[in-house]
């Protein structure tokens, strides 16, 4: 599913990461027991009314060598290139200044729509006293108080009435999968690679990810239609001079978005960077199947015959929320083992997909709860009654409960190492919710 993207603007000090924190907050407060899901604090996940969207927050975007004035138009554009709908911040207890107006007329030229946010209304005075920023041209402004919580909802009604019709949205059976790493690990290479003479490509498109070009192809044996998205096409617009990292995150995360099962590339012979385990760690959150590449092997110096198993405990130390993903070492440039990501991502796919009979659930929770019974918490006991599935992509499965609080994460991945020694979830995280029986 293609999220809609909504960026923060304005110059600094306007509570854009304040704002960002308050809309964003319930999908802030997922929490991993293991460490190494890497957030950056730029981007998230949010939703209202039902609506989910993609959110940035360009203060996190910074170009140290250019001057304010410089830095915010970079921002600006930014917004521009990559949102579906831009928030203008302004700050109501300041006023105009001739920053708001510069962004504004960015703003103004660029045929997205814009909302204008007036934050830091915190009283009912300076609720009412926001009438100066219609001279900015961009409509009405929307008194918010990003530390409060007020105005919010109006705020947040106005951002989803502009977002892009779901019904123009074209979407079609073929498994997507999409490569995201760092530049210079070999994406494109691993891209041209996997259309060798056992493919049949059926088009070539510009895809929803800006400067993401999304290749359709068949595989001949199979006969399975195959939408395969490459991120590399990072590069500089005009004179938007991007922080390159923080803007190939954004990248990457629309490439998640649209993908089915999606294909981190290390490079083996440098190892593993930050930015891998950012990318990595939305990956996860965003419940996308996922496999692990280490491209580049064969410039692997030095090799024997335990390198490959030390690079391996290697990636499941710096990735330890991806125990579930399989890890292959390839070369796009000797096509060694290339054959593997497709077999890989078909069989993922079907993994995300899978449905348990609830009769072969409770099953394995009886057995489970014999192995182990559920601990006790604050002086009382967990009681586990009943195991369900609610949903696919990622298999999703509700625990009825006496008490969700005391569902200890350490008993959650109990059962989770259950289902998947039972069942071939590989390649696919898993959810579990814990929910009061009535």
């Amino acid at each position: 599913m293609v999220l809609p993207t909504v960026a923060l603007v304005g110059r600094p000090n306007v509570g854009k990461s304040t704002l960002f924190n308050r809309i964003a907050e319930e999908r802030i407060s997922i929490v991993e027991d293991t460490p190494g899901v890497t957030r950056d604090r730029i981007y998230t996940h949010a939703q209202w009314l039902g609506k989910e969207f993609s959110l940035i927050d360009t203060g996190g975007i910074t170009v140290s060598d250019l001057s304010l004035n410089q830095e915010i138009k970079t921002q600006a554009e930014i917004a521009i290139n990559e949102a579906d709908i831009v928030v203008l911040v302004v700050d109501a207890r300041v006023g105009v200044t001739n920053e708001d107006e510069a962004v504004a007329r960015i703003l103004y030229q660029a045929q997205k729509p814009v909302v204008l946010a007036a934050n830091k209304a915190d009283n009912l005075a300076q609720r009412q006293d926001i009438y100066d920023f219609y001279a900015l041209g961009l409509g009405e402004p929307y008194p918010v108080s990003g530390v409060h919580g007020t105005g919010m909802g109006d705020l947040l009604d106005q951002i989803i009435k502009n977002f892009p019709d779901e019904n123009l949205v074209v979407d079609d059976d073929s498994i997507k999968f999409s490569f995201i790493g760092r530049p210079n690990v070999g994406k494109s290479s691993l891209v041209n690679a996997i259309l060798g003479e056992n493919r049949v490509i059926v088009s070539n498109q510009e895809g929803t990810t800006r400067d993401s070009i999304d290749t359709k192809f068949i595989d001949r044996d199979s006969g399975q239609l195959y939408t395969m998205i490459d991120t590399a096409g990072i590069r500089k617009r005009g004179k938007v001079y991007e922080n390159t990292e923080k803007y190939a995150v954004m990248r990457a995360l629309r490439a998640i978005d649209r993908s089915d099962v999606v294909v981190v590339v290390l490079d083996g012979a440098q190892g593993i960077r930050e930015q891998d385990k950012r990318v990595a760690g939305y990956a996860h959150e965003a419940g996308r199947g996922v496999i692990i590449a280490v491209n580049k092997w064969d410039a692997v110096s030095n090799k024997d015959q335990k390198t490959m198993q030390e690079f391996t405990e290697y990636i499941r130390q710096e990735f330890r929320y991806l125990s579930y993903a399989p890890i292959i070492f390839i070369s796009a440039l000797k096509h060694q083992r290339l054959d593997q990501i497709v077999e890989l991502v078909t069989a993922i796919n079907e993994n995300q997909q899978r449905r348990i009979q609830s009769s072969l659930l409770n099953e394995l929770l009886l057995k489970a709860t014999a192995i182990a019974p559920a601990p006790i918490v604050k002086n009382r006991r967990l009681k586990v009654y009943y195991l369900t599935q609610v949903q696919v992509q990622p298999p999703t499965f509700v625990v009825f409960v006496n008490d969700p609080e005391l569902f200890h994460f350490s008993y959650e991945r109990f059962i989770t190492n259950q289902l998947r020694e039972v069942f071939d979830f590989t390649g696919t995280p898993i959810k579990l919710i814990p929910r009061l029986r009535k």
